[in-house]
Formats: C-alpha cells, sequence, structure tokens
C-alpha cells in the first residue's frame, strides 16, 4: 500500500503520515531526508524527532538516491519528504540531470521491498510568485514527481489546516 500525503507548511502532513502507521505491526522506519545544515534544518529535525518518540519508528537518513535507502524486506517505510529529497538530488553532489525520474524510480523500487509506504511531499507552484531560474527548475520536478506518485499511489491526501482531505483511494486513518 502506498499513501501520498501533501499539503502546505505546517498543515499536519507529518502527524497524518504517522497516523497511517501506527497500527502497523512489523517494523516501521522513517526514512529522513532533510540536508542537516543550518538552524532552521536542526529545528525541523528535532521538532520531527520529538513527535516520533515513543512511536517504534527506526530513523534512518537517505538524502539522495531512495531506491536505495536501507530498511529491510517487509518493513514501514515513512519518507519524510520528497521537497528535501528533490532538493539533494538537484544541488547537493553530482548534478542529476533528470531528478524526477530518478526518484520515482527510486519510489518504485522502494515500495517492492516494503509492505506500506507513506510519502510525505509539499505542495508547490500555486503561490504565483515569480522565481529564479534554479526555483522554477525546483518547482517544475518537486510537481512533476508528485504527479507521477500519485498516479500509482493507492492513496493521496492532502492535509489543509490539519484535516485530512482524501483526494485518491481513502482515508486509512
Amino acid at each position: 500500500m502506498i499513501t501520498l500525503v501533501t499539503g502546505g507548511t505546517k498543515c499536519g502532513k507529518s502527524s497524518y503520515a504517522e497516523k497511517v502507521l501506527e497500527g502497523f505491526e512489523g517494523e516501521k522506519y522513517y526514512v529522513a531526508t532533510m540536508n542537516p545544515t543550518g538552524d532552521d534544518a536542526k529545528e525541523i529535525i528535532a521538532r520531527h524527532l520529538e513527535m516520533r518518540r515513543d512511536k517504534d519508528f527506526v530513523t534512518v537518513e537517505c538524502l539522495r538516491d531512495i531506491g536505495n535507502a536501507d530498511v529491510p524486506e517487509g518493513c514501514a517505510v515513512l519518507i519524510e519528504c520528497m521537497g528535501n529529497l528533490c532538493a539533494n538530488e538537484m544541488f547537493i553532489g553530482p548534478n542529476v540531470h533528470k531528478p524526477a525520474e530518478k526518484i520515482v524510480e527510486g519510489i518504485r523500487r522502494l515500495s517492492e521491498r516494503t509492505a506500506e509506504l507513506v510519502i510525505v511531499t509539499n505542495e508547490v507552484g500555486c503561490d504565483g510568485i515569480s522565481y529564479s531560474a534554479d526555483t522554477k527548475a525546483y518547482i517544475s520536478q518537486l510537481s512533476e514527481i508528485n504527479c507521477k506518485i500519485a498516479e500509482f499511489a493507492d492513496n493521496v491526501v492532502e492535509c489543509v489546516y490539519g484535516i485530512p482531505v482524501v483526494r485518491k483511494g481513502s482515508s486509512v486513518c
């Protein structure tokens, strides 16, 4: 089962994603994609660690190459989040020509090994603000990732002001 959770900033995506896996009886892995540089990143990471405390998640960092995330067969995986992963593939390390293709293929490979896969992403490109060429490219790639994952996901849920709104499939919690 694949569930894609989307929405704006601080709208309850992470909380909802964790609730999806509350009843899972096997091993649960949290695949963290945030590059831990800067005060903001460190604050976000600390907040997410606190949210997961006592929820039996094993945290695995995977800044790039999501298809190679170090998780065992048959486990549940929560990926937090596609926005960070896309930025990492585009701007950290070797430049990836088509990051959307690489990430979507990696998600497909990962989904074949997992019993449950919950993917958190961000809503981008809706504000109408003019951006630099790099930011426009990032928005385009993340939008492509979101659309392609939504196509093969079993469930797509948008969190709006902390309220989960089912866009495809059904509410899983």
